[in-house]
């Protein structure tokens, strides 16, 4: 070959290996968000499990063609609950490093592969930004506020955008650091520090009113914010939708839509009670940076479908020091093995189904490939969850449903469950209900009666589906049982 030709030969293999390297390099194109209804969304659901018909969920209508049963007799169809000190192989858990070890693996595995939904290992990191600072008079006590802004890191999906929005409110005259109550709610600083006029918590359970102003109080109680701020406490306010959206076409977006690149769920991806868990977590991590805050004394707490948010925060993140549960029914406190009001088959409908993961749409089947399943199936319950945070304090807060804390919560089942958690309890060294470990046979106490005598604890109020009339009794409890030894 002559020189020239040679050298254009050079030239030409080395052109082509540059614009294969270019070429190379770019990313392909991502796809859009997709933007589905919640009936398409629920739909393909479906069609990844195979199955074909749902059981319809009974309703809160009390003249209902099929409204839920009320019936105490016929409230049990699955009375025995999976043992929650047994080990799948069988043998008893009878130690403490038997439990953290082994059987609460387990539990947690079963919670996230059925129920919950696992959080991705993937999941971007979230820079906490102080977007305003105020003071105030809350109370009688100088405050400051802070409007905060968490946003995740979205640079390898940059189609959706997702910025947490918190507040933190603290004594402005405090000697040292307080303790803070983290509460789901609008994420918002109240007016007097310059934010919006108050607004509602979310809507109400079936055959419940509409919730009202965050911990509405009865008439005579301050509201939470200001008995907190008088106790020496601070509070966050946390918006849970800002992390992701309360309905199934939310799916692909928000932070479970941008961990999965706009696109759909699988079954074991986590549903919408995990993501508000993991905002809830991502607040906690900022209030460990910030020095006004006792970040060894921060508790959670919700009401309705933001207890079960409570619920399943404090059930996963050790590091909250104590809940607050309030009036947080199916998929919360409540027994799922329970025929009384709101069932498993109201979760796995199209309204409901996005706080859960795809998979526990299985348990509402009626017709699916693998035949069909029922709530006996569910290999784990809610007084599982309600274990997974012992030994830590949890107050399990009910109203009374003359006042509109509705049947269709089950408070018994609610209670069942907290009997059943307490072998946890105990075992670890805290102090539960101070009953028998028969849920079978134990009855909740009346309205107003305390049990606050130990690490966990119930009260039902006298008013309706909010937990205000309970903080005046959960402040002290919880003041005393997360108090640093000396």
């Amino acid at each position: 070959m002559r020189p020239t030709l040679f050298a254009r030969a050079i030239g030409l293999a080395a052109l082509l290996i540059i614009t294969g390297a270019v070429l190379g390099g770019q990313q392909a194109p991502q796809p859009e968000p997709k933007n589905w209804t919640t009936a398409e969304d629920h739909q393909n659901m479906m069609a990844q499990l195979g199955i074909r018909k749902l059981r319809p969920g009974p309703s809160g209508n009390a003249n209902a063609p099929n409204q839920a049963n009320y019936d105490e007799a016929l409230a049990n169809p699955y009375p025995n609950l999976p043992d929650v000190l047994t080990l799948k192989n069988g043998r008893k858990v009878t130690s403490a490093d038997t439990w953290w070890k082994q059987r609460r693996p387990e539990i947690a595995e079963e919670f996230d592969r059925e129920v919950l939904g696992r959080v991705p290992k993937n999941v971007p990191k979230v820079v906490w930004t102080v977007t305003s600072t105020a003071r105030a008079t809350i109370a009688g006590h100088e405050v400051v506020g802070k409007q905060l802004q968490g946003h995740v890191d979205n640079s390898s999906y940059p189609a959706l955008n997702v910025d947490i929005q918190m507040t933190l409110v603290t004594p402005a005259n405090a000697k040292g650091p307080v303790p803070v109550m983290i509460m789901f709610g609008g994420g918002v600083l109240p007016v007097a520090l310059g934010g919006p006029p108050p607004r509602g918590r979310g809507p109400a359970p079936a055959a419940a009113p509409a919730a009202g102003a965050p911990a509405a109080a009865p008439v005579g109680d301050p509201p939470a914010t200001e008995q907190l701020i008088a106790a020496g406490w601070g509070y966050a306010s946390l918006s849970p939708t800002s992390a992701q959206a309360d309905n199934g076409a939310g799916l692909t977006k928000g932070i479970i839509g941008l961990v999965n690149k706009g696109q759909a769920r699988k079954p074991e991806d986590w549903g919408s009670l995990r993501a508000w868990a993991w905002a809830a977590s991502r607040g906690l991590d900022y209030l460990e940076t910030d020095k006004a805050v006792d970040a060894k004394r921060v508790g959670i707490e919700g009401v309705s479908r933001y207890g079960k948010a409570a619920l399943v925060t404090m059930a996963y993140d050790t590091r909250f020091a104590v809940g607050l549960i309030a009036s947080s029914g199916e998929g919360g406190t409540k027994l799922h093995r329970r025929n009384f009001g709101e069932q498993v088959e109201n979760l796995t409908g199209a309204g409901e189904y996005h706080w859960m993961a795809g998979n526990f749409m299985k348990y509402g089947a009626a017709e699916a490939d693998f035949g069909s399943k029922n709530a006996g199936d569910i290999p784990v319950d809610s007084h599982q969850l309600i274990a997974m945070a012992a030994p830590r304090p949890m107050f399990i807060s009910h109203g009374v449903p003359e006042r509109g804390d509705a049947h269709w919560l089950d408070h018994q089942g609610s209670f069942m469950a907290a009997i059943a958690a307490g072998p946890v309890y105990r075992l670890l060294g805290a102090r539960d209900l101070g009953r028998s470990d028969d849920y079978k046979t134990e009855k909740m106490p009346a309205a107003l009666v305390n049990m606050l005598d130990g690490h966990l604890a119930w009260r039902q109020h006298e008013g309706g589906h909010t937990d205000g009339p309970n903080w005046k009794y959960f402040i002290p409890w919880a003041t005393k049982f997360t108090a640093r030894t000396k």
